[in-house]
């Protein structure tokens, strides 16, 4: 149910932020694929708290292990079960929020659906349910990589608050990305954008922004018609992300300010390949992708806690104040931009097994 993502390559995650661990059931994984934890850990790493100055300091060092699923270094075409302990709890930190609801997270609408709640640092609402979804997404990659030799998956942080970098999807590297610790591709927007987020944090406040996403050498092909459309599949990955507030593929919004004669895409032949002249489309067209670039953009709202009082009610419906406690991030965006990758990855795999399934090829047209 709403735990699953994925129709062929199928991933459940499981467990709470304060529980005894967290993971992730991979199912439909094709055999033989090499895979080793050490491969997952590289993926975990940069998406674990505590890592630079600009991020919560909570110390987990999301250890993985693999349970199932894998025999002499490969995959066995069986159920991968993936666990990650969690080793930095501090659930006293939230021993007011038994009883009084954060503004702004899910503490009110989870006691309104299921009328209990894990209150110990959000339980299934915290960010650290998406371990289960990076290290699946390591395992989609290299399925990726081996039907669609050359593609490449890389997102970075395209703005902090009002501050935009300038980054080019076409020429940006994984280096430079990794280069900084707010992970943006334009080295000018480094300085400006960590001392903003370290403003917040001395405030006790957040800030929010945007993470874009490029899929480079994509194939033409992925995707179907109506309900299977490729961007509605990633919009409701990225949608699923703690924290995203809006999504937009292409031109996306701005799109609406040009004409027809404007924002088509002309088509052109090189060699025996179908390009577009512009690429407003995102790499998608009728819901299946074209062979260009795909690009799309996901907003990420300011961190929910912040460390000064507001107003609020508790779990008996009276009007109380709650300050925020515990560790948090003062911005989500440096630690999103590899659970972008990861929803990317899973997407795409999903689609390349259903095209393979449907079509009998992958390498259309």
């Amino acid at each position: 149910m709403s735990n699953s993502f994925g129709q062929i390559f199928r991933i459940s995650t499981w467990g709470e932020s304060h529980g005894g661990g967290v993971g992730v059931v991979i199912d439909g994984c094709p055999p033989q694929i090499p895979l080793s934890e050490e491969e997952i850990q590289i993926d975990l790493d940069r998406r674990r708290p505590g890592q630079s100055e600009i991020v919560t300091p909570r110390k987990e060092n999301d250890s993985c292990e693999i349970l199932s699923g894998v025999f002499e270094g490969k995959t066995l075409g069986t159920p991968i079960a993936i666990l990650v302990r969690n080793k930095d709890q501090r659930p006293s930190s939230y021993n007011e929020m038994k009883d009084k609801y954060r503004p702004s997270h899910a503490d009110y609408t989870y006691d309104a659906k299921y009328g209990t709640r894990a209150w110990h640092g959000g339980g299934r609402a915290s960010a650290r349910e998406t371990i289960g979804r990076v290290a699946a997404a390591v395992v989609a990659k290299k399925v990726l990589a081996q039907l669609y030799p050359g593609i490449e998956i890389l997102s970075w942080v395209q703005s902090v608050k009002d501050i935009e970098a300038q980054v080019d999807g076409q020429t940006v590297t994984s280096a430079m990305i990794e280069s900084n610790i707010v992970r943006t591709g334009d080295p000018e927007a480094v300085g400006p954008m960590v001392d903003l987020i370290k403003q917040m944090r001395s405030e006790g406040n957040s800030v929010g922004g945007v993470v874009e996403c490029v899929v480079r050498n994509a194939p033409a092909g992925l995707g179907n018609p109506v309900f299977g459309k490729l961007e509605a599949t990633l919009a409701q990955a990225m949608m699923s992300l703690p924290a995203t507030k809006g999504f937009e593929i292409g031109s996306g919004f701005g799109g609406t300010q040009l004409t027809g004669a404007e924002h088509n895409d002309p088509f052109y032949m090189e060699g025996d390949v179908v390009r577009t002249t512009t690429n407003r489309s995102g790499g998608v067209q009728g819901g299946i992708s074209n062979g260009e670039n795909i690009s799309f953009r996901v907003a990420f709202k300011p961190t929910a806690t912040i460390m000064t009082e507001q107003q609020t009610v508790g779990s008996d419906h009276k009007d109380t104040e709650l300050k925020g406690r515990g560790r948090h991030d003062p911005c989500v965006l440096p630690r999103a931009v590899p659970i972008v990758e990861a929803m990317t990855a899973l997407t795409l795999c999903d689609h390349a097994l259903l095209h393979a399934a449907q079509c009998g090829s992958v390498n259309h047209p």
